[in-house]
């Protein structure tokens, strides 16, 4: 004959209510994590971070399926970005949340595709070329969400133009406007370098200026391409205030200036 269940747990024979304790809690009463507004402002930082890498992570695989358009896909990862490094621009948040790697550890967060994605700073469509970035016309504005300000700073963005395909890659003409925009700003960036801007958050800016002029003119590869985007990772991944050393300053202007010459031929 099998007993019936119980609707509750049994309680251990040795347990005994202790009525002072239960005396004095407030079964009513909400429970506090943090005892201050600004420890809770801090908590609800942290937790919008988790959130956004989390988001970002869905974001790359659902684009790996071609289950997100790729406009889509590059205007919900850049506004992502510009969430994650804008909260990092509080010294209290960035102290607390460490490193990308400090969080993921503390937070047991397995997410691959989201590290790749915030360390390069940047929507793969705006990396790869014939992926699509280089379409026409967006205007200029703040919101890639790297380049000045801390942790990975707010930089220099486009807000459009990604889905638009007025690249030379696909068999259009590209518009003189945008080859001068991309030329003015390759020596922007350059002239920038023989001034001695070697901040991060003086020279990122600029970069990605270039990236983007570039991808509305053609979304062909083109040689040293890549250095540009290698940069452009190397810079996202140091402090707003870490500078270039001497060293590092010369081969970027090398590298950049090859990238240009490599730019200007597919133009040809």
């Amino acid at each position: 004959m099998m007993m019936p269940r119980q609707s509750y747990a049994p309680l251990p024979p040795s347990y005994v209510p202790n009525t002072t304790l239960s005396a004095t809690i407030n079964l009513d009463e909400e429970v506090k994590l943090t005892e201050t507004r600004a420890e809770r402002d801090l908590q609800e930082s942290l937790a919008e971070i988790f959130s956004i890498i989390v988001t970002i992570d869905e974001l790359e695989k659902a684009f790996l399926k071609d289950a997100i358009s790729e406009a889509d896909y590059t205007e919900i990862c850049e506004r992502s970005l510009k969430q994650y490094n804008s909260i990092l621009k509080d010294e209290t948040v960035a102290a607390a949340y460490g490193s990308l790697d400090d969080f993921k550890q503390e937070w047991e967060l397995e997410v691959p595709r989201a590290t790749e994605r915030i360390r390069a700073g940047m929507p793969s469509t705006a990396l790869v070329a014939g992926s699509g970035g280089g379409g026409g016309g967006g205007d200029k504005g703040h919101g890639m969400g790297m380049g000045n300000g801390g942790g990975m700073g707010g930089g220099h963005g486009n807000s459009g133009g990604h889905a638009g395909g007025s690249g030379s890659g696909n068999g259009n003409a590209p518009s003189g406007a945008l080859i001068l925009e991309a030329t003015q700003d390759f020596i922007t960036f350059l002239d920038a370098l023989r001034l001695g801007l070697l901040a991060k958050d003086q020279l990122h800016p600029l970069l990605t200026d270039v990236i983007h002029a570039v991808n509305k003119v053609t979304d062909r590869d083109f040689d040293n391409r890549g250095k540009i985007v290698q940069w452009l990772i190397t810079l996202n991944q140091m402090k707003a205030s870490d500078v270039l050393d001497d060293g590092q300053a010369r081969e970027l202007e090398l590298d950049i200036n090859s990238a240009y010459q490599g730019f200007k031929s597919t133009l040809t």
